[in-house]
């Protein structure tokens, strides 16, 4: 028995971390989410009325544009420090394109859509039931305290108290979660 607890203890260890196991069972584990640590954002110095400059989005350019469009506040977000806080809340959601739901749903293209909207997600009747908007003043609510904005709600996240930090992974989740 001690062998066959052994054999799984690594598995555990990496999805309490927010990593993936591999097993026979369900096959590899898919490829990791990039970090904006890992691709440092570059400054856009195409020449005015090159096709760049006329609109073409690009990786090093989309981050600054989608930051202004989400208002003053926001454009002055630190995305390495969105990065970091996001760690805590990888171990329940992805951010990927059709990425899968795991503790929690998938947040890809959330800012904006409707609450306990998700396809193939079991929300508590709570937040179905509470008719929320996922807009920046809502997300910022429910980052703060989950259990303040919608008592009852199986979110088990604490929150997170300081304005910066909720400022910074809503950016950062708007970033990774851009829909064109």
């Amino acid at each position: 028995m001690s062998r066959t607890l052994l054999a799984i203890l690594p598995a555990f260890a990496l999805a309490s971390c927010g990593g993936e196991a591999t097993s026979p069972a369900n096959g590899p584990a898919p490829a990791p989410e990039s970090s904006p640590e890992s691709a440092p954002e570059t400054v856009d110095t195409a020449p005015a009325g090159s096709p760049q400059a006329e609109g073409e989005a690009t990786a090093a350019t989309a981050p600054s544009a989608i930051l202004a469009g989400l208002g003053a506040e926001y454009a002055s977000a630190d995305l390495a420090s969105g990065a970091r806080q996001f760690r805590r809340c990888q171990s329940c959601h992805t951010l990927s394109e059709g990425g899968r739901h795991t503790v929690g749903p998938n947040l890809y293209g959330i800012i904006g859509a409707p609450a306990a909207n998700a396809d193939r997600f079991s929300y508590s009747t709570q937040l179905q039931e509470a008719g929320l908007t996922w807009d920046l003043a809502t997300l910022d609510a429910w980052i703060e305290n989950p259990r303040a904005l919608v008592p009852g709600n199986r979110m088990s996240f604490v929150g997170l108290r300081a304005p910066e930090d909720r400022r910074d992974v809503i950016a950062y989740i708007a970033v990774q979660t851009a829909t064109e």
